[in-house]
């Protein structure tokens, strides 16, 4: 019977050394994504180059020395903040290339990605269009690589659309320019009309993009 309650004790001592021992991170990395959203934030009102860490300090309500012990610099956060949305788009991507579904199917599919990732990260989204020109290597090189390659696979799907007939015989180009420019200012478009149901804004955005606005 000792040996039970000694089992017990050992357990217990075990969960009460796991939590002291985890809580401590987890809460490192709470502070640390609140970070980052503030400073999304503030890099889409005033812009990468015209904020300061103290400027993000002073959002968090912390001292701007306190804000390293979560975060290297303002570079970091603008590193991990436009890489963790180009991983998202290239996991998408991914997904849906690797998918069973017609290529017509499948740009219809990538542009609900985008309408989701927008309304899911409108902020980050919206540092894409121009602040990655602020980011350093070697991350430049590697997030340059995931939109290069983004793309690439989103024209190539678009003439598998063509090859198949699902498209009329477009310039690929400029469909690609028609359809990305669209996208990648999606998130100044949902600022305004947030009430907008989301699964409408799809349809109408892929009826819009693909199929065309003419009664014809």
């Amino acid at each position: 019977m000792w040996n039970h309650f000694e089992n017990q004790a050992v357990i217990i001592d075990f969960i009460i050394a796991a939590f002291s021992f985890f809580i401590p991170i987890l809460c490192h990395i709470t502070r640390k994504q609140e970070i980052l959203s503030v400073a999304s934030s503030l890099f889409r009102k005033k812009g990468y180059a015209a904020t300061s860490m103290r400027d993000i300090a002073r959002e968090m309500g912390m001292e701007a020395a306190s804000l390293y012990n979560h975060i290297a610099s303002k570079q970091r956060i603008l590193s991990e903040l436009l890489m963790q949305i180009a991983e998202l788009f290239t996991s998408g991507m991914t997904d849906i290339k690797h998918s069973d579904a017609s290529p017509i199917h499948q740009l219809e599919a990538l542009i609900a990605l985008h309408v989701d990732l927008t309304v899911a990260n409108t902020n980050d989204i919206s540092l894409l269009p121009a602040e990655w020109v602020h980011l350093e290597e070697p991350t430049l090189k590697s997030f340059l690589a995931l939109r290069d390659t983004y793309e690439a696979d989103f024209r190539t799907i678009i003439q598998n659309a063509v090859k198949a007939k699902q498209l009329a015989a477009v310039d690929i180009d400029v469909a690609l320019f028609s359809i990305l420019s669209t996208l990648r200012w999606l998130y100044s478009w949902h600022t305004k009309y947030q009430k907008k149901d989301v699964q409408t804004l799809k349809e109408e955005l892929i009826q819009n993009l693909l199929y065309g606005i003419s009664q014809s």
